[in-house]
């Protein structure tokens, strides 16, 4: 069947869409990383390193255990249902984290449920990916992949942006006693998120409606379009899938998801120990790093689909983990100074300070950077409690940027490169629950990241940390090369189009 252009038209609203809940998905996630830890040492002194580690893995398992549900429902059942009752429950959950502060006991379990519900409701990211996958042709699935997961990092850019803003607002800010409600730093982020959320329930209810199209981008009815008929599947759907190319995608997109969710969780206490930074401090420079690493990678996104019309997926691929593997190693504790240590004696005011311009040193010099500083005694440094301060070189800051830089530049190549040779290689038979064991893949790396970085970083430091990690990253391109020739589309494997 011929596309009509109204057709057209409405198909790539509906995408848009599509991208908008990608956005808020990973709004949802970003708009707190940097201040989960301070707030949970503020609301519940009992919390410790590793108990963050399980609340930021919480958002995953939450994620984890809801993609191939929500997969799987999209595959027969109307997708404006999962997606409308996914984003309801991420908008409950935060407004649910905006109140962990009001029980008088167990409040960081208040915060690991929020955080698990909102990992839920982000569950539909299996359902945006599947939808794209079946609304594209094979010449138009890099593109939107490509945008897909630009919305995505423009969600990872402008959390932090909004985390960063909301911190002039204060750790006190303003309490509604009617409400119970304190609108500070850490709450108002969450209720803005849930703005947003019904946002986009209004809008997925106004404008998204299913579409579907073949390989060659011939449109046929789609068996979840509200009650439009069945499939009228043609020969393109005809052939098994190549698991092998599948179970080795989805073990390269756990690792690439792996190694971002340790840099991302790892960013607030590696530079609260190694550079004395207070909370305040750690959430507004880290927020605005990310920031600036976010930008890079959506002008990588906007470049890529034109690079790989040249090169190919593949090579683009490998290309981005070598990169990865670059950002990583250079993370290594090279030097000989030591970072300063926290002693707990220390009254405020005499706790010896390193400004953040100091950790560039020998590199570059620049001016002091200072915040407005408050008047709590709050211990900075390297704890005692973690006995490798005591002898593990610092990082300077320099080495940390360097890092962020090139893994901003590795990440989004090697996300958008996998999701799109991961959808190449199913073809044109309904992909929501192997969309949903993709982000199940990507969730898993997601728990263990955090975990990883609060127990390896915390008992045996980054050399350890970082070591490991780019041995990862190396296995990870031996596995890309034994299943190279297998990364192809479906249809190029069954000689109906050709690559």
């Amino acid at each position: 069947v011929v596309e009509t252009q109204e057709h057209y038209k409405s198909r790539w609203r509906s995408i848009w869409i599509m991208y908008l809940t990608m956005f808020l998905s990973s709004v949802g996630f970003s708009i707190v990383i940097m201040s989960v830890w301070p707030y949970l040492q503020k609301i519940d002194p009992t919390a410790d390193a590793s108990f963050l580690g399980w609340i930021i893995a919480s958002y995953s398992i939450g994620q984890m255990v809801a993609s191939p549900l929500f997969g799987l429902w999209s595959n027969y059942r109307p997708r404006r249902e999962p997606l409308v009752i996914s984003t309801a429950i991420s908008v409950a959950a935060n407004c649910l984290y905006a109140y962990v502060h009001v029980p008088h006991s167990h409040n960081k379990y208040y915060m690991l449920t929020a955080r698990a519900l909102v990992g839920f409701g982000a569950g539909n990211v299996a359902v945006v990916r599947s939808y794209i996958a079946g609304a594209t042709s094979l010449t138009e699935r890099t593109s939107a992949m490509a945008n897909t997961s630009a919305c995505q990092a423009v969600g990872f850019i402008l959390g932090p942006v909004f985390q960063t803003c909301f911190t002039l607002i204060g750790e006190e800010g303003v309490t509604w006693k009617f409400l119970c409600l304190q609108l500070n730093m850490y709450t108002t982020p969450v209720l803005f998120g849930a703005v947003l959320g019904v946002i986009n329930i209004i809008l997925i209810f106004a404008i998204f409606r299913e579409h579907r199209v073949d390989d060659l981008g011939r449109q046929y009815k789609s068996i979840n379009s509200d009650g439009e008929g069945s499939d009228v599947l043609d020969q393109n759907a005809e052939g098994s899938i190549d698991h092998v190319a599948v179970v080795a995608l989805n073990i390269l997109f756990f690792v690439i998801l792996f190694v971002f969710a340790v840099f991302e969780t790892i960013a607030t206490p590696l530079t609260m120990d190694m550079y004395a930074w207070t909370r305040k401090e750690a959430v507004f420079y880290n927020g605005i790093i990310l920031s600036v690493i976010g930008i890079e990678s959506v002008i990588v996104f906007m470049v890529v689909k034109t690079l790989s019309k040249k090169t190919g997926e593949r090579a683009i691929l490998h290309a981005g983990l070598l990169i990865v593997l670059v950002g990583f190693f250079i993370l290594l504790p090279w030097g000989k100074k030591l970072p300063n240590i926290q002693w707990q004696e220390i009254k405020n005011n005499s706790i010896p300070r390193t400004a953040p311009s100091e950790m560039l040193a020998p590199f570059w010099s620049l001016p002091e950077l200072q915040l407005p500083s408050n008047d709590t005694a709050e211990p900075v440094g390297c704890p005692v409690t973690q006995s490798w301060c005591l002898n593990t070189p610092m990082i300077y800051l320099a080495q940390y940027i360097s890092s962020d830089v090139l893994i901003g530049l590795g990440y989004p190549v090697c996300n958008v490169m996998s999701y799109t040779l991961y959808s190449k290689v199913l073809g044109p038979k309904p992909q929501g629950v192997y969309m949903g064991w993709l982000t199940a893949s990507g969730s898993g790396a997601r728990i263990l990241g955090p975990v990883f970085v609060s127990q390896i970083y915390t008992h045996l430091g980054p050399r350890w940390a970082f070591s490991l990690i780019c041995g990862v990253v190396v296995v990870s391109l031996l596995l890309l090369e034994i299943v190279y020739k297998r990364l192809i589309a479906f249809s190029v494997r069954y000689g109906r189009m050709q690559e």
